[in-house]
């Protein structure tokens, strides 16, 4: 990474809520045609997640802590902290010496933006304007929230625009929290209804949605020069599995999370 800070934008996304077995199904069956292009060798890496809920797991990715490959380690990382004793700091590992990645990158003279989804970014209260707070530019509106069946499309007309606002010599790292796939999302299937609730079914319907809308962000994001890309899950959440509903919570579907990243070719 001591190779692309400094001279790639970078492009973090977190499809929030997504199941590694919902991403990995619907790539092996060509439902996700837009994303498998980008996948190495066509596939999702399966990770364990840093936190079962939003707001720990993205505190902790923001530390430089990235979903972890699920198989024994250590685990090299991308980014990290200055931590003496740090097991997970490697030669090729980007350090920063601030709290935080996004400040880090700030410092390095990016311009950092987040566009918010779930309501951990809604900037309402004072919980939900913390991590957006660790931008220099931060949006959410009603639109992007998960309640909204086209949040998605909104969020990226979103992006297009942070990016074409951003001076071209400036290096930008843009964020964004992608809440199509948090619950409700019944909406995402055609014949479900309100009172047939949410499924895996209609999760897997919600990743398609996104799918089709992902390669303009992913436009944007290298419209100006090469960028680095990551798209992962921040957490899992169970639907009826072995009893359990939603996330903050134990089970395998919520700790398993698909992740990918890869280079992004400039004009």
């Amino acid at each position: 990474m001591n190779t692309v800070i400094g001279s790639h934008d970078l492009l973090l996304v977190t499809l929030d809520t997504l199941r590694y077995d919902v991403a990995a199904e619907l790539t092996a069956n060509g439902r996700l045609p837009h994303l498998a292009q980008h996948l190495p060798a066509g596939q999702w890496e399966r990770r364990h997640a840093p936190g079962s809920f939003t707001y720990a797991s993205h505190q902790a990715m923001f530390a430089g802590f990235l979903p972890t490959p699920a198989a024994p380690g250590p685990h090299p990382r991308l980014f990290a902290a200055r931590f003496a004793g740090s097991e997970t700091t490697a030669d090729g590992t980007y350090v920063f010496d601030t709290p935080d990645l996004v400040s880090g990158l700030a410092a390095a003279g990016y311009r950092t933006v987040c566009v918010g989804g779930v309501g951990f970014f809604n900037k309402r209260g004072a919980l939900g304007a913390v991590l957006p707070g660790l931008f220099q530019v931060s949006h959410w509106e009603p639109e992007f929230g998960v309640v909204s069946p086209t949040s998605f499309e909104a969020q990226v007309a979103c992006a297009e625009r942070a990016v074409a606002q951003t001076p071209a010599d400036q290096r930008l790292f843009l964020f964004v929290n992608v809440s199509a796939l948090h619950q409700p999302n019944w909406f995402h299937l055609a014949g479900a209804t309100r009172d047939t609730g949410d499924s895996w079914a209609t999760h897997a319907a919600a990743l398609e949605y996104v799918d089709r809308h992902i390669g303009r962000l992913l436009a944007a994001a290298s419209s100006r020069r090469r960028c680095f890309a990551i798209i992962c899950s921040d957490h899992g959440t169970a639907y009826g599995d072995d009893g359990y509903t939603g996330h903050r919570l134990g089970h395998d579907v919520v700790w398993t999370v698909p992740y990918t990243h890869f280079f992004l070719e400039g004009p």
